[in-house]
């Protein structure tokens, strides 16, 4: 565990805190060509060497380099302009899942073998189920109550961010069932009461407040449900 600690920071070092923007700029613009793209991948590799701390993971530390060079040389050449923030989000989870492989591979590891592992296929599903099938359902079950102003408003709404409000408070309170920090839901219930009150104080519509208020209390609701059923069930396992 700590080796991959240690991995993750350079990780940081060399792709965020020491990466100037006038590098990221130069690798899009001549990719393969750029001399800091070699620059880059140098630098993990020399930061993964020394936090590593032993002479033996420096041909880990080559692979590490090599393998980043590819991710990254992948990502050049397909990412445009609309998808540049999908391949952002691959190249940083393909380099994390590298660092863990490599990990295993040095410790002399075998990889979990997931397929027979009961507790993961339970919290699977479990956030799984609190991401879109549970979006649908409650928008489903509200619409009945859905006044007009809410429609006039989307004007001035981020496209789809209600949705994913929806989504990341669920997760969000999944975990603290989870965690047994009940205490924190009611914290995070109130925090978006906070900022859910100018907007519905300046709409002045009580029927728009009635709306929020049923969908927020039933997407609380559900993963409250969720977790404590993922919880019961986690306690069956032999």
């Amino acid at each position: 565990m700590i080796l991959f600690v240690k991995l993750f920071l350079g990780h940081l070092l060399g792709d965020f805190i020491w990466q100037p923007n006038s590098w990221v700029a130069d690798k899009e613009i001549k990719k393969h060509k750029s001399i800091y793209l070699y620059v880059h991948i140098f630098l993990h590799g020399i930061l993964a060497a020394i936090l590593a701390g032993e002479i033996s993971f420096i041909p880990y530390a080559v692979l590490i380099a090599v393998t980043h060079g590819i991710i990254d040389l992948i990502k050049l050449n397909f990412q445009k302009k609309k998808n540049k923030r999908t391949w952002f989000v691959a190249d940083q989870i393909a380099h994390i899942l590298i660092l863990i492989g490599v990990v295993f591979l040095y410790e002399n590891k075998t990889v979990p073998n997931f397929w027979t592992n009961n507790e993961f296929w339970i919290f699977l599903t479990g956030i799984l189920l609190l991401t879109k099938p549970a979006s649908i359902f409650i928008k489903t079950i509200i619409s009945i109550w859905a006044p007009e102003s809410k429609i006039d408003n989307q004007d001035n709404s981020l496209i789809a961010a209600g949705n994913y409000i929806g989504i990341l408070e669920r997760l969000f309170v999944f975990g603290f069932i989870l965690t047994n920090h009940f205490e924190a839901i009611g914290f995070l219930l109130a925090a978006k009461s906070i900022f859910r009150f100018g907007d519905l104080k300046e709409a002045k519509d009580r029927k728009l407040t009635e709306y929020v208020l049923i969908g927020t209390l039933i997407s609380f609701g559900a993963a409250i449900l969720a977790g404590l059923i993922v919880q019961a069930l986690l306690l069956q396992l032999p």
